[in-house]
């Protein structure tokens, strides 16, 4: 009985540390990129890229509603990295 509640502890445990958590700092991080690439006039100056990152960030929030963290981690890091891109093309010009 003893060797059972170990083997059931430890199956319980695994799985409670495979479960996701929701990626905050992800999605903060792509939030505030989005936000400097705006003020920075990217909107009107890199038009494709920030429109690029709007979407990316679209998808992520979706995931994350929905659950699916892996993805929503994936779109927003790619999310803040199209953001970076038009804020710096958007700098440029």
């Amino acid at each position: 009985m003893g060797k059972r509640l170990i083997v059931a502890t430890l199956f319980l445990s695994g799985l409670l540390a495979g479960c996701a958590m929701a990626p905050v700092q992800e999605m903060s991080d792509a939030r505030q990129a989005l936000l400097a690439a705006r003020q920075a006039g990217a909107a009107t100056r890199a038009p494709q890229i920030y429109s690029r990152a709007e979407a990316l960030m679209q998808r992520a929030e979706d995931q994350l509603s929905v659950g699916g963290y892996v993805s929503a981690k994936n779109l927003a890091e790619a999310a803040k990295k199209a953001a970076q891109e038009a804020r710096d093309k958007a700098l440029l010009k």
